[in-house]
């Protein structure tokens, strides 16, 4: 979820419009052209009001400016009409939107072609139909937390050429209306969730050109739900015929008549197959799949039961090297042994990624492999326990991402050591031993002296014990992101970290470190700008004070220190550079923190946790900046107050709220509130007195024992449904009477 995407996607896009209408992201009122129509301009607001924007990408988005000048926004350089809206986001860090959709400001953009959503975090809601958008030729919807059916009305959307629902929470049949897009020429509905039968109006998509039905491409991971789609494969020769992709997911029922289909795709460069659990039982298949390999450049075949014989005979009528311009190679989670490996050493000329995760593959001496063009390996999850890893790994001198997590790797698996093998892994740049056995520092000797340009490292869930040895901070001057999380490390938090002037991220969680809070802080000054951007030291021994000079560290975007032995005061003076933070965790320390009421954060935090420190009696009204947070919790953190109004509205954009263990009094406002977010809510433990608000009951967890709720009967018999509770805990209140029979309507409740 990178920029990665964003440059693929319009890639993409450029080649699939082709002669169609013109994108690009340049304002057309920057040059004296037309200004943006005022009815479509009070669209776009409206449409805005509805979403969360934590990071500000709308933030030129303002009542008084022309909206064709605004950033994300297209208009026509004639007629001024809003053209494109490009709202993509970065879901993995930042920015990205939430809230709501408000499909009906839309309605007013009659003219807009492109609009793109995809990478935000619209958790649970359900796709617009988006009807009215009668000349939408781009919709991006991937990666987004969207979730229930497909709507059939995707289907009247004529003009579209580009459709991607990918990874989101979709489940259901695909709608038969899809069939109705003539001119879709990209269409991804990849995701685990589908069930069901391909529409065979899909084959009639002539102009297609890619195609995703159920693969999630880019995952190591099986399928592995109860629903995924089934059936027979409705195509035939003569559908799709100028398809460039195809990658299908599901326990397809696989025929002759199939393969006949696939070997008239005379356009096919990408295959990807997964699920396909009797595609080794078919030898048409893969006869159609040797035959059509020659024209590949990548091919997946991913969770398909294939065994070293179904390898050998998709490649052994390619003699030649030279004859295959295979250049990426994916045959994950099937039982493939080190045969294969060796077979495919034949075929690796133009080789540049190879994934064989979840296999039975290990290596021995008398395996001499040489991939002269790879540049990922992936080996994860296999059998690499009794290898000897370094006397093999002479691999590519171009290899530059290995992973090998999750193997039952030892320390011995990393002893010998060679001039050759230096050079081999010069170019690494990633490395992924997390999940492994390690122990002792003799790994990071060998990272040390053999990888000089490694960027990532991951060495998470081990064993690793004693100190870091200071050789490895000296050598690692290249590193920017370290996970060394869930370990046994002890000692102190090493002072080189402060001369890893790249570093970005650094999680030492889950370990057994100790001393004062570390001192690398002050080693950073001399550093030409701020390292970290993330600091996990969560659930060590850390002791003492959080230092004033943490303020160095002015980049940071997540800081997490819980369960430490930390205390003192935690004041404004500590967090008054963090403009950038959206997540701070200091839960279980034994904190206080001291903020004036007036204090405004120079920080949106999306994601609070405070469990056992001490706010101080008052309710801490300087939450009332915080308008973007997800997750709060500030329970068992000494607060002897009532709850303010305004507090309650931050449960509409809240998706975990816990405020338990405290002494919360007085009753709770029954305010005509709408939770989107659905929003799981513990007040356990407090003083709340009067009647449960019926806003309550659009949450999905209600957890309000040990309180003095009095009234059950109007808050579980009135007007509102309770279509989504799944979890209420009214224990140990002062309700009096018979339960009601009206508590049935709450259909999802569990007991």
């Amino acid at each position: 979820m990178s920029c990665y995407f964003l440059k693929t996607f319009y890639i993409v896009l450029l080649s699939l419009l082709g002669s169609g209408s013109t994108v690009t992201l340049k304002n057309s009122s920057e040059n004296g052209e037309a200004k943006c129509i005022e009815k479509e301009r009070q669209a776009l607001l409206s449409f805005k009001e509805g979403l969360i924007d934590d990071f500000g990408m709308l933030s030129t988005w303002t009542n008084d400016t022309d909206c064709c000048i605004w950033k994300r926004i297209q208009c026509n350089s004639h007629t001024a009409h809003v053209q494109l809206l490009h709202l993509h986001g970065n879901y993995s860090y930042t920015p990205f939107l939430r809230g709501a959709i408000n499909v009906t400001s839309l309605i007013h953009l009659q003219y807009l072609e492109h609009l793109d959503l995809s990478y935000n975090l619209f958790f649970g809601i359900y796709i617009p139909d988006f009807m009215g958008l009668a000349n939408l030729r781009y919709l991006g919807l991937s990666n987004s937390d969207f979730a229930g059916r497909i709507p059939p009305k995707l289907g009247d959307l004529s003009q579209l050429r580009y459709l991607n629902l990918r990874d989101n929470y979709l489940w259901g049949e695909i709608p038969i209306q899809i069939g109705n897009l003539k001119l879709l020429q990209y269409l991804d509905l990849g995701g685990f969730f589908l069930s069901g039968k391909i529409p065979s109006q899909i084959g009639n998509l002539s102009k297609l050109q890619y195609l995703n039905l159920g693969c999630n491409y880019g995952r190591n991971m099986g399928h592995n739900v109860s629903n995924s789609l089934s059936g027979a494969i409705p195509f035939h020769i003569g559908n799709l015929p100028l398809l460039h992709t195809l990658r299908l997911g599901g326990n397809f029922d696989v025929k002759a008549k199939d393969a006949q289909w696939l070997s008239s795709l005379h356009s096919l460069t990408v295959l990807e197959l997964t699920s396909l659990h009797n595609l080794g039982s078919s030898r048409q298949w893969l006869q159609t799949i040797s035959k059509i390999l020659q024209n590949l450049t990548e091919l997946r075949l991913v969770e398909c039961n294939l065994l070293d014989n179904d390898i050998q005979s998709l490649f052994q009528s390619h003699s030649s090297n030279n004859s295959l311009s295979l250049a990426l190679l994916d045959l994950s989670s099937n039982m493939l042994t080190s045969s294969s490996l060796q077979l495919l050493f034949n075929f690796s000329l133009n080789l540049q990624e190879l994934y064989l995760p979840h296999n039975y593959i290990s290596l021995s001496p008398s395996l001499c492999l040489n991939f002269p063009s790879l540049t990922i390996l992936d080996l994860s999850y296999g059998d690499l326990a009794s290898s000897t890893v370094l006397g093999n790994f002479n691999i590519s001198s171009k290899l530059q991402e290995l992973h090998l997590q999750s193997n039952g790797l030892i320390d011995s698996s990393f002893l010998i050591s060679s001039t050759s093998i230096r050079n081999s892994l010069s170019s690494l740049l990633h490395i992924d031993l997390s999940n492994n056995m390690l122990r002792s520092y003799s790994i990071f000797h060998w990272l040390s002296n053999f990888t000089t340009n490694l960027r990532t490292l991951h060495l998470d869930f081990n064993f690793l014990e004693g100190s870091l040895p200071d050789e490895f901070g000296k050598s690692m001057n290249s590193l920017e992101y370290l996970f060394l999380s869930n370990n046994k490390l002890q000692g102190k938090v090493p002072s080189f970290f402060g001369n890893v002037c790249r570093l970005q991220v650094l999680d030492l969680s889950y370990n057994k470190l100790n001393g004062e809070f570390p001192s690398f802080i002050q080693n950073s000054s001399w550093c030409s700008r701020p390292i970290f951007r993330e600091l996990e030291l969560s659930y060590n021994k850390i002791t003492g004070k959080i230092p004033e000079s943490i303020r160095l560290l002015s980049e940071l975007e997540m800081l997490s220190l819980d369960g430490n032995s930390l205390e003192g005061d935690v004041t404004e003076s500590h967090l008054s550079s963090f403009s950038k933070l959206y997540i701070l965790s200091l839960s279980y320390n034994s904190l206080s923190l001291k903020f004036v009421s007036s204090w405004i954060p120079p920080f949106r935090l999306t994601y609070l946790a405070l469990a056992s420190c001490k706010l101080g009696k008052p309710f801490p009204n300087w939450l009332q900046t915080q308008s973007s947070l997800i997750y709060l919790d500030i329970s068992d953190s000494g607060i002897s107050d009532s709850v303010p109004e305004w507090f309650w509205n931050k449960l509409q954009t809240i998706y975990v709220l816990n405020m338990a263990h405290n002494n919360l009094i007085g009753s709770i406002p029954d305010m005509q509130l709408k939770l989107p977010s659905r929003p799981s809510i513990n007040l356990n433990s407090n003083k709340f007195e009067g009647k449960v608000p019926l806003f309550f009951l659009q949450a999905s967890e209600l957890l309000l024992s040990s309180n003095k709720f009095s009234d059950l009967f109007s808050f579980l018999c009135g007007n509102v449904t309770a279509a989504n509770l799944a979890t209420l805990d009214l224990s140990d209140n002062q309700i009096k009477g018979q339960l009601p029979d009206c508590w049935r309507c709450v259909g999802r409740l569990l007991f």
